[in-house]
């Protein structure tokens, strides 16, 4: 069986096909569309009309491709910058009449359960009681457990794209004050979080995406050619060292370093900042890099519970804008 994955995220929209025989997505083609979304919202996150239309023209492109590579309609969603969006429906309205794709938005704590589900097929059960991060360009997704399902998972708003456009957009590179209120964010909204990761002492800890796929490699791990199957990790002490480098020159220059690509060259630092900031404070030394991420997630879902997984995932009251997250309850020693 052949299935076909759209994901729209901050900066590009991709597209995966993937052979799913055996219980084991094999990609057999990957595609992607650089939009840049977040470069091109509002105050209030609102999506402007011409980014909507490159939206509309990318996902028709995948689903053309999808078509032509003998995959179904793509399971397709959008992620943070469109599920938050004021105009969200609007554009989930155009994305669907233009190309007859039913793009939807899932609550950002399916999306964390999503990529720890990645993250723990990849690493296997010797991972043990699994802490998992990913970081986006609208927020960073925390997720804990200890079977194939996490026992927690949060949704913050400190993706590396958000936090450049409200906290680094003044000078060039930013001044010290700039990073101080930086960091000052991030430990507040990360403090139950962290605790609760403190608190489960995981065995394992992951990190996924593009961001810190590129620290990484910034900070010495082997670069991407060299394949998914070798071992990289990404070192508390070594982000922080990459904090300083990147916090030192203006973003045009963070280019020429090692991994870091001219797109996401700009929101490095922050995708710093909060990768170092998480780790320490959830006591982290360390994590190892998985490849495997939020769409190899949503295959594995498909594969293991079925397609009926997915439409009751994106019926339209699932679609719907997520209620109040209630705060998150910090489990407490055994009496």
């Amino acid at each position: 069986m052949r299935v076909s994955v759209v994901d729209a995220g901050s900066n590009t929209v991709r597209l995966v096909i993937a052979d799913v025989e055996g219980g084991v997505p094999l990609p057999v083609h990957t595609v992607k569309w650089k939009l840049r979304l977040s470069e091109h919202i509002g105050a209030d996150g609102t999506i402007a009309d011409e980014a909507v239309e490159r939206l509309v023209q990318a996902v028709a492109a995948a689903g053309a491709t999808a078509r032509r590579w003998h995959a179904p309609g793509p399971l397709a969603f959008a992620t943070t910058v469109v599920r938050g969006a004021p105009n969200r429906q609007e554009v989930l309205c155009r994305v669907a009449a233009g190309t007859g794709i039913r793009l939807c938005t899932l609550p950002g704590e399916t999306e964390a359960e999503l990529t720890f589900l990645a993250a723990r097929r990849w690493l296997g059960w010797q991972a043990g009681p699994l802490a998992v991060l990913d970081i986006g360009g609208g927020s960073l997704d925390v997720a804990f457990g200890r079977g194939r399902l996490p026992d927690f998972a949060a949704a913050l708003p400190l993706g590396a794209s958000r936090l450049t456009r409200e906290y680094l957009g003044v000078q060039d590179p930013p001044g010290p004050e700039e990073l101080k209120e930086l960091r000052r964010r991030i430990r507040h909204e990360l403090r139950d979080v962290a605790s609760r990761i403190r608190w489960e002492r995981p065995r394992t800890a992951a990190v996924s995406s593009r961001t810190f796929q590129q620290l990484a490699r910034l900070c010495g791990a082997a670069p991407g050619r060299h394949g998914p199957f070798v071992r990289r990790e990404l070192r508390c002490r070594e982000l922080r060292e990459a904090v300083r480098t990147l916090g030192a020159l203006p973003a045009a220059e963070r280019a020429q370093l090692p991994g870091i690509s001219a797109p996401r060259a700009a929101q490095s630092l922050a995708g710093a900042v909060v990768g170092h900031t998480a780790l320490k404070l959830m006591g982290l030394p360390g994590a190892v890099v998985c490849p495997w991420a939020i769409r190899e997630g949503v295959l594995l879902r498909y594969i293991e519970d079925g397609g009926s997984w997915w439409t009751d995932v994106t019926n339209p009251a699932g679609s719907a804008p997520p209620a109040p997250k209630a705060p998150l309850r910090i489990a407490g020693p055994p009496a």
